[in-house]
């Protein structure tokens, strides 16, 4: 009996030991934003349009070379149209600019922090996070993939929740072939 009492006594040592000394290697990785890239894509009744937006910041977080963390902030003010030319162009990125969508002027920059990230897979994580655009926070859910030193993100976006509703529907009647529907796409490819 006090040789089993002596082991169990020696085996929580061990135990304790081993434990107090194991310690998760955090690594917080900076996006090197001149290398990553978020493209968009709005939808209306007579067809899309699309373009880029820039990163100001963001980094992704690794807990043995798990991903568990993330925040990003995206300068609204960089937003651009890259299927069309000329004075549309121009017309269409001041209007996004615009208080009739993201009022750039007001709110410069839109930020994504990362709530919970789950593993789906190898390299694949399903990510719960607050998006605030034009002061307005909501809650996104998306997939990322992460392979070496990139990843790669989609998600789709109700731009109503956060108080664009500039020819949307679901506030405006009889807008016929000038409505805009409500969600939009966001791909993001990221480096580190």
């Amino acid at each position: 009996m006090k040789k089993s009492i002596k082991s169990l006594g020696v085996v929580s040592i061990v135990a304790l030991i081993t434990f107090s000394f194991t310690t998760l290697k955090e690594v917080k990785k900076e996006i090197i934003i001149e290398n990553s890239k978020i493209a968009w894509k709005g939808y209306k009744v007579t067809g899309s349009h699309q373009g880029t937006i820039n990163l100001k910041s963001g980094s992704l977080t690794f807990t043995d070379d798990k991903l568990t963390d993330g925040e990003f902030t995206i300068n609204m003010a960089t937003i651009t149209n890259t299927d069309l030319e000329g004075e549309y162009k121009g017309k269409l990125e001041g209007h996004l600019k615009s208080d009739d969508f993201f009022g750039v002027e007001k709110n410069p920059t839109a930020i994504l922090i990362f709530k919970k990230v789950k593993s789906t897979g190898k390299n694949s994580y399903k990510v719960i996070g607050d998006l605030t655009i034009k002061g307005i926070t909501n809650t996104v859910t998306f997939d990322l993939s992460v392979y070496g030193n990139k990843a790669n993100a989609s998600l789709k976006i109700d731009r109503t929740k956060y108080d664009v509703k500039y020819g949307s529907t679901s506030f405006f009647d009889n807008l016929k072939d000038k409505a805009i529907y409500d969600e939009f796409d966001l791909v993001a490819d990221l480096e580190f």
